[in-house]
């Protein structure tokens, strides 16, 4: 049987990828709202007339959507699960104060050890769909570059300047 320390020290481990996800997420909103704004400030009413650019703009949009739908699940995972822990932030909401400080201080051993290998598995499963999530958006928004570069570059010949990047 695993002592509470091998088994704390799992915990921990599973715990310190989040902040490796979490990251990702950051940079990828921010790289993504980049692309938005350069968009943005690249296209005039007038240019989605021309299918050179709306067929462009078009898939730029579906690009961005589902990259952002994908950070958000991530940054909101599903967190159903961890009926009766006494350590799963969940389902310790579920209880009053004073409920949680005597169940807690009437937990045995065996069952904090159980509780605690329940949290690991959990955390491991609310991890694995952080991962996935971020996973594909950032193949989406990596498959979005095409299209950016396309919509910049007809704006700019419509426009026959260079694409503005910002001020």
């Amino acid at each position: 049987m695993q002592g509470l320390n091998a088994i704390e020290a799992q915990l921990a481990r599973v715990l310190s990828f989040f902040p490796r996800v979490d990251t990702k997420v950051g940079g990828l909103f921010t790289v993504n709202s980049a692309v938005l704004t350069i968009s943005a400030l690249n296209v005039q009413a007038g240019d989605l007339k021309q299918w050179y650019i709306a067929v462009p703009a078009a898939l730029l949009v579906l690009g961005l959507i589902a990259p952002y739908t994908f950070l958000y699940r991530c940054n909101f995972p599903d967190l159903e699960g961890g009926q009766g822990s006494l350590i799963y932030f969940a389902a310790i909401q579920n209880r009053t104060e004073t409920n949680f400080k005597n169940e807690y201080n009437a937990i045995s051993d065996a069952d904090y050890r159980a509780d605690m290998l329940g949290q690991i598995w959990r955390n491991s499963h609310i991890l694995c769909a952080k991962y996935r999530a971020i996973a594909m958006a950032i193949r989406i928004s990596l498959a979005t570059l095409l299209p950016f570069a396309i919509f910049l570059v007809m704006a700019a010949i419509e426009h026959t300047r260079m694409p503005v990047l910002g001020h």
